[in-house]
């Protein structure tokens, strides 16, 4: 009979997780205090295993057998409700995160949100709009952005904090789009909007042609610009925070944002090799967010907010229908 492992051994599995599933949370995990890192570690890897499930790829590598998508997804759905439940399911990564669930709130709805960004790759869907686009981001990392929240100890009744924390998500899978299109485009993938690419003259699917790469780098730009006003939203949300938590979301944000920055200030060499940060850097991100996070965060993140064309109820209640 399957048991589901005492939750130290769970912690343990998921600590190894993210230390080889990524380094820039690994390295900004670390600055929670102990209940929240555990619980920060357990929700990762959950995000973890389904994402390595539904691209049949082993900590985020090389993209596998891409066969039986739905048979993927079922299996997602499935050990997520048994985790849910309290029912062992034989994969640490969700026995730990039905512990997680139970200690911080965390409902079926939240965890199907997330699970529906799965389920529109396993539709081999394209985005054609931007909303198209923000929803998807909406689904794959601003509902973890929530989750997050929640185990952090934002209470459900502060909609704009988890607003914010929602921003955090939108912002780094944008960082991750624009970083990724050589390897999406060799996957048969772009989460650039159809309309985008119609409008600067690039055939879909063609985007990753040389004679294209300075109309991509005007679409990297755009959506850099709509990543930044996330990024600054969720600064202001951050400033909410008891103060570890505080240190570790500004670490990210700092750590994470630079891979966008990165890749806005390549232009078209951008794709030449995978954008990655460095050690020193990572380093340098946590340094100036200690002193970041005894301060208010800046006005001017306020005033770059306030350009978000989207936010997390719209884009909730566009997936609903």
């Amino acid at each position: 009979m399957v048991t589901i492992a005492a939750r130290s051994e769970l912690v343990a599995h998921a600590a190894d997780t993210i230390a080889r599933g990524s380094t820039s949370f690994a390295v900004a995990s670390r600055l929670f205090g102990r209940r929240e890192r555990e619980r920060v570690w357990l929700l990762y890897a959950w995000c973890r295993a389904c994402d390595d499930l539904a691209d049949a790829q082993d900590m985020g590598g090389a993209l596998g057998d891409q066969s039986n998508p739905h048979e993927r997804l079922a299996t997602i759905r499935q050990r997520t409700a048994l985790a849910l439940q309290g029912v062992a399911t034989g994969d640490a990564s969700f026995d730990g995160f039905g512990v997680v669930a139970r200690e911080c709130g965390i409902t079926a709805a939240d965890a199907d949100d997330v699970i529906a960004g799965f389920a529109l790759d396993s539709e081999d869907w394209r985005p054609r709009t931007e909303a198209d686009m923000m929803q998807y981001c909406y689904h794959v990392a601003g509902a973890v952005g929530v989750m997050m929240a929640l185990v952090m100890g934002v209470p459900r009744s502060d909609e704009d904090t988890l607003d914010r924390a929602c921003d955090l998500g939108l912002a780094f899978q944008l960082a991750n789009i624009v970083r990724d299109l050589w390897e999406d485009d060799a996957a048969g993938r772009c989460y650039l909007p159809i309309e985008w690419l119609v409008e600067a003259d690039i055939p879909p699917g063609q985007h990753m042609k040389p004679h294209y790469r300075a109309a991509l780098v005007d679409l990297v730009a755009h959506a850099c610009a709509i990543g930044r006003c996330h990024e600054a939203s969720a600064r202001v949300g951050a400033g909410r925070l008891p103060f570890r938590a505080r240190w570790a979301i500004l670490s990210a944000t700092g750590i994470y944002g630079d891979i966008a920055r990165m890749v806005e200030s390549a232009g078209p060499n951008a794709w030449n090799a995978r954008v990655h940060t460095g050690a020193l850097s990572k380093a340098g991100w946590v340094a100036k967010s200690v002193v970041a996070a005894m301060r208010p965060p800046p006005r001017d993140c306020g005033e770059t907010a306030r350009g978000r064309l989207w936010t997390r109820r719209q884009l909730a209640e566009r997936a609903r229908g």
